[in-house]
This record gives C-alpha cells, structure tokens and sequence, in this order.
C-alpha cells in the first residue's frame, strides 16, 4: 500500500461520506410520476432506503480495502468497476431519500470505517477469499433487496424500479466473482456475515 494509495482512498471516503454521489446512468424509474403515498407508507420506504443507502456506503468501502490489498491487476480492475456500479446506487438511493424528505444514516461514518477495515482483512486473505467474500456478500445483497421489493409499498414505483436494478447489478457483480474465481466460503463465515448484515440493517433502519 504506497502512499498515494492511502491518498486516494482518503479522497474516495471523503466523497462517499460528504458529497452527493455521481451518476452516469439515468436513475431509474426516473420518468415516473410522484405517486400518492401515505404518511405511514412515506415514512417505511424513506427507511428502506436508507437502508439500501446504508448497503452502498459499506459496499464502496469494502471495495476499497479489498483493492487496497489485493495483487491481481485484473481483479483491482473489476473491483473497481463494480465500485462505480456502486457509487451509482449510492446516489440513486440519496436521491430518492431526498425526494421522501428524509436522511442517510446518521452513523454512516461508523458504517464506513467498519466495512473499510473487513475489506483489507477480506483482501489480505488472498484473491480467491476475497472474491467468495464478495460473490457472498452480493448473494447476501441480492436476498436483501428482494425482501425490500416485498416489504415497500406496491404504489411506491420509482423506489421499487431503483431497488430492481440494483438487484439486477449485484447478481452480475457476484458473477464476475465466481469468473474470476471465488472460492466459496465455509458455512461460519456466511453465517456471521448474514447476523451482521442483520444488525446493521435493523440499526440503519431508525438511525
């Protein structure tokens, strides 16, 4: 890890934390109008969101750590692709928080900083760890927002048409792991990444 990497990653956090994330692609369902929702419905989506929000921000900084410690140049390659497939997502969902008048996380600094450091030991176990760690968590993700296409309102469709295209990226992002060769991991380690993923999911949800 040179010393411009760690400058760069400093750069990266910073952006991810306190700045509105960029975009390339259009922001889906972005053609559809404002559809009628109640308070009660307003209110469980916003949260939702910010926990999908939530999701982006650890995935940015896991990213990160792992392409800090990994070797392979064409595994940096595809970490770093899917990490701006990320950073879309990432002002997606910002997007739609502030179109529902409410907040990221609160303790999105915290999410960054925990996520970082699973990274770089996720990395540090070597490329094919790194990438069954990856391919996992997306798997992981991928069950995540289908939970959310189940649980938001059926007339919130411009949150549901951003939560489907994120699904659709993750599932790819977990097939160029296993590509590049994940190894699959041992049934502990998928266990205590799922109660994690519980926590922070349950906590994100109110803060």
């Amino acid at each position: 890890m040179t010393h411009d990497d760690l400058i760069i990653g400093f750069d990266r956090a910073l952006r991810t934390l306190f700045a509105p994330a960029p975009t390339t692609r259009p922001v889906p369902g972005n053609e559809i109008g404002h559809d009628p929702l109640t308070p009660a419905e307003r209110a469980h989506a916003a949260a939702l969101m910010r926990v999908n929000h939530v999701g982006e921000v650890c995935a940015q900084a896991l990213y990160q750590g792992q392409a800090l410690a990994c070797r392979d140049p064409s595994i940096q390659h595809a970490l770093q692709q899917a990490a701006d497939e990320e950073t879309e997502h990432l002002a997606w969902t910002e997007r739609r928080l502030a179109e529902l008048a409410d907040r990221k996380s609160l303790l999105n600094p915290v999410w960054y900083l925990g996520s970082l450091a699973i990274g770089i030991c996720a990395g540090k176990l070597g490329d094919a760890w790194s990438l069954g760690f990856l391919a996992e968590t997306e798997r992981q993700v991928e069950a995540h927002l289908d939970s959310h296409l189940d649980e938001l309102p059926a007339s919130d469709r411009k949150s549901r048409a951003i939560v489907e295209q994120m699904r659709a990226d993750e599932v790819a992002h977990a097939a160029t792991a296993n590509r590049l060769g994940a190894r699959e991991l041992p049934a502990p380690a998928r266990l205590a990444m799922k109660l994690a993923g519980r926590v922070m999911t349950r906590t994100a949800y109110y803060l």
